[in-house]
């Protein structure tokens, strides 16, 4: 007995006029801390979009805000023109998520796991196959693919979850801190496959520490301390003739040039 057509797709065709990405005074209290405070951004179609800012910069519940994993306390988070939190199912039809923190369902194999995460969307059972193969070969996980997910390393788990968030063919990819504990030669394969992603006219935003990374990586980028955005743009315009590392530094702050003390020193 063979599968039947494949439903038709969960996202209605986004407003070609929006932005990929639209926060609107985006703001999160827990408890006394003010999280993410009234916080603008826009992103782009078609843009690979880094996220910067040191910790507890508010750049985490920002993008589980955006992405439909938080509920915000004012706000408002649009995706394709489609606003995440009057319409989340159709919201979050469009993105692929890499949610820092979430957990995975571990006792799983890798290629149930791709799997599970397809049907989710609507896949038929030959797509989902197809593209779960696709998924474990491009991330070099192949051997792996009947393996339980909770004996992978950090850095499997870490392709494994990226492979979840690509199965369904988002049009916004969101990733926090997807090179965290990936090898160098998977990191290169991983941002391989995302520039190809943002190439065939999907979205990419990014939040990572390396600098030098998303200097290299990202076309815009934004710098978030204390939950707002201090500066957005291309990342020429943000860096504006620095490095971005300096630029960042500089924004936010923290740099100390106190002299070491003496119990350091070796002469």
């Amino acid at each position: 007995m063979t599968d039947a057509a494949p439903p038709p797709p969960l996202t209605a065709p986004a407003d070609a006029g929006s932005p990929a990405v639209q926060l609107t005074g985006l703001t999160k209290r827990f408890g006394e801390k003010l999280a993410v405070d009234a916080l603008d951004l826009t992103v782009p179609v078609g843009s690979f979009y880094g996220l910067v800012g040191p910790n507890g910069a508010g750049k985490t519940t920002t993008l589980a805000m955006a992405t439909g994993l938080l509920v915000p306390d004012a706000g408002t988070a649009v995706v394709g023109g489609i606003d995440v939190w009057r319409d989340p199912v159709r919201a979050k039809a469009l993105i692929g998520n890499l949610a820092d923190g979430v957990k995975l369902f571990d006792r799983l194999t890798g290629e149930q796991l791709i799997t599970y995460n397809g049907m989710l969307f609507g896949l038929d059972r030959a797509t989902v196959a197809e593209r779960a193969a696709d998924l474990l070969r491009i991330l070099d996980l192949e051997d792996a693919a009947g393996t339980l997910v909770v004996d992978y390393s950090a850095g499997m788990t870490k392709k494994i979850a990226l492979a979840c968030a690509l199965v369904h063919a988002p049009r916004i990819l969101v990733l926090d801190e997807p090179f965290e504990s990936v090898d160098p030669v998977s990191a290169a394969n991983i941002r391989d496959i995302l520039t190809e992603f943002v190439r065939g006219g999907g979205t990419v935003i990014v939040s990572s520490h390396v600098m030098d990374l998303v200097q290299r990586m990202c076309d815009h980028v934004a710098v978030v301390s204390a939950g707002r955005v201090l500066a957005a743009g291309t990342v020429d315009e943000v860096r504006g003739g620095e490095s971005l590392e300096d630029r960042f530094v500089e924004l936010v702050g923290g740099r100390h040039h106190a002299q070491e003390p003496e119990w350091l020193r070796r002469s």
